[in-house]
């Protein structure tokens, strides 16, 4: 049970990320990783780690040697048998009673195989999902608590219907909390008001946007974020709220695309655009930002910038916490070579294709110490408010950024 425990006064250092509160952990941490993004779970499992061994070197922590809380290696091993006919089971390696288990899953590890009446079959969302519920039953009955790390949410984007549609996102929300999850942690959603069809599910939606704007400053330092140099754009009117919170915090003009829709007619599972409306202040000679929440072929951010370069826009960066590149990245590559695109950057919680992360104008964002802070947090049941709501560190970051330019 979570103590409410709070450390005295010591002449020892109190670790930081606690901010002075040291808290009962929930259980010893375990992590399984059933997807293709090993590597992923594995960079984690060393950060919390480093973060660990820290605490028990540098600063006063009373559970540091309580049992299971400091180990070099967390991951909970598990193996996934697959049967001819492409049925499967999952099995584990070692034993999970009384652990606060962690699911890290990636359901768009597309480059997994298996074989179905011996013909080479890819991995789907659908299978990874499938993977998911057979790791939950698994370990339920004797990990203390489940938690599935979920950054792109399996069905998201069928969150609601428009006629007679299967309401996907509901159902399986539904499910896992029916099979006792307890925490469920997704990045970025479509639309947060997924969590209303599980109001008593735990569910968390961090921000990768700190991540991602400290990583532009840092790629590109004598980038200028102000309102005569810079502009935020938002490539549709889905995209308008995601694109309000970087304009805001980042204290530039927000411009919006409006794109005129024909509903009565459906064409490859899209409506197709009648029209296209640029509102906004004038771009010639500023950089722009388009904000979005994925890049899936890549067509809206190439047509918006296109748009924009028309208009006199300087240099284009394209934002997304996931790059899915259903198209690959050639579209893309012949925007960066006609110079409408200058740099694409999206998160590493999904897999990305070797070219993508070879190719020099894709810059990739590392949330791995993000997501193993999130975890060393929900294991002593520490307040994630300042976590998911990153803008008081945006605040700190731009404004140390712009007391430096004026020290220059």
């Amino acid at each position: 049970m979570t103590s409410s425990f709070q450390s005295p006064v010591s002449t020892e250092r109190q670790d930081p990320d606690f901010r002075g509160y040291l808290l009962e952990p929930f259980g010893p941490i375990g992590i399984i990783s059933h997807s293709a993004n090993e590597e992923f779970a594995k960079q984690i499992n060393d950060i919390l780690y480093t973060k660990r061994l820290k605490r028990k070197t540098e600063y006063s922590n009373p559970y540091v040697d309580s049992a299971g809380y400091l180990r070099s290696d967390y991951m909970i091993q598990s193996q996934i048998v697959r049967f001819d006919t492409g049925e499967g089971k999952v099995t584990l390696n070692q034993t999970v009673r009384g652990h606060d288990i962690f699911i890290v899953t990636d359901v768009l590890s597309h480059y997994s195989k298996f074989s179905v009446f011996g013909t080479e079959h890819r991995t789907s969302p659908d299978d990874y999902y499938r993977d998911l519920l057979r790791i939950i039953m698994a370990v339920s009955g004797k990990a203390r608590r489940i938690n599935v790390i979920m950054p792109f949410l399996y069905e998201g984007r069928q969150d609601h219907r428009h006629a007679r549609e299967s309401l996907d996102c509901a159902a399986m929300l539904q499910q896992l909390y029916a099979l006792g999850v307890a925490n469920l942690i997704i990045f970025d959603p479509h639309d947060a008001r997924i969590a209303n069809a599980v109001p008593l599910m735990g569910i968390e939606m961090p921000k990768s946007s700190y991540k991602i704007i400290s990583t532009l400053i840092s790629v590109n330092p004598n980038l200028k974020i102000n309102k005569d140099s810079m502009m935020v754009i938002s490539p549709d009117e889905t995209a308008i709220s995601r694109s309000i919170f970087y304009s805001s915090m980042m204290g530039v003009p927000l411009g919006i695309f409006y794109r005129h829709k024909d509903y009565s007619v459906v064409i490859d599972g899209n409506h197709p655009v009648k029209e296209i409306r640029l509102l906004s202040d004038p771009i010639e000679g500023r950089d722009v930002l388009i904000i979005d929440d994925m890049i899936n072929s890549g067509k809206t951010m190439i047509d918006t910038a296109t748009v924009l370069k028309k208009e006199g826009a300087k240099d284009i960066y394209c934002i997304a916490p996931f790059g899915l590149f259903t198209e690959g990245i050639g579209r893309i590559q012949d925007a960066v070579d006609k110079k409408i695109i200058k740099q694409v950057l999206c998160t590493n919680l999904i897999y990305r294709r070797p070219e993508l992360l070879s190719a020099p104008w894709y810059i990739d964002v590392n949330m791995t110490p993000f997501v193993a802070r999130l975890i060393d947090a929900i294991n002593v049941d520490e307040s994630l408010s300042k976590l998911i709501n990153p803008s008081y560190m945006i605040s700190d970051l731009l404004n140390q950024m712009r007391i430096g330019e004026l020290f220059e």
